[in-house]
């Protein structure tokens, strides 16, 4: 049995204009980040979900509430579904980072996995943590399509883990995932598969 899981990215939040990077920290989104939210919600109106499921954090629970709010669905919350935590870059850009510890920036540009920012969550962690999350909320889902709002980096690290492509690679192969835009992926007898990637939620099929 087949199910779908629609992956959404939270709408734009206060610190996306000047790139900081938001993991653990509670950020608002910003009047874009609620019009996106909104489109996804017209965007669920039409193309109808079972379930909804959201990272902890406030930014994804809002961009999910419009799309609950058409379904008339109570949103199910999933801490391990939370962004990853960047350490000391958390509030900063890579390029402040790189100013400070040129060498570092370096590394972390070379392979992101390998060389994660300094003190920040383990990204084969946050990988291992994200995908197990999606196969639970498969397996209680089963035949069904689900709506994941969560995060960019998780996302990204998920996705590679989920297709097999080298973690190290997911800032090259996925360089973002645009806000509030839907990632299609089937599950079937615990195997993945990518159907579409970065639909905006107002064009999607």
């Amino acid at each position: 049995m087949t199910t779908t899981l629609l992956l959404a990215r939270h709408g734009q939040t206060v610190w996306h204009a000047e790139n900081r990077y938001a993991g653990i920290s509670d950020v608002a989104l910003t009047d874009t980040g609620v019009a996106q939210a909104e489109a996804l919600g017209r965007w669920a109106a039409t193309h109808p979900v079972d379930a909804i499921w959201t990272s902890p954090l406030s930014r994804a629970i809002v961009t999910a509430t419009p799309a609950a709010q058409a379904l008339n669905l109570t949103p199910h919350t999933e801490p391990a579904l939370r962004e990853c935590d960047f350490g000391v870059v958390e509030g900063r850009t890579l390029a402040e980072f790189e100013a400070e510890n040129p060498a570092a920036a370096e590394a972390f540009r070379a392979d992101p996995v390998a060389h994660p920012f300094p003190e920040s969550e383990d990204p084969t962690e946050a990988a291992a943590r994200g995908t197990a999350a999606l196969r639970r909320i498969a397996a209680a889902h089963l035949g069904q399509r689900v709506l994941i709002v969560a995060h960019n980096t998780l996302f990204r690290l998920v996705l590679c883990r989920a297709l097999g492509i080298p973690l190290g690679e997911y800032r090259r192969v996925f360089p973002r995932l645009r806000n509030a835009a839907v990632s299609e992926l089937r599950v079937q007898e615990g195997t993945f598969a990518l159907l579409s990637l970065n639909v905006p939620c107002g064009e999607a099929d």
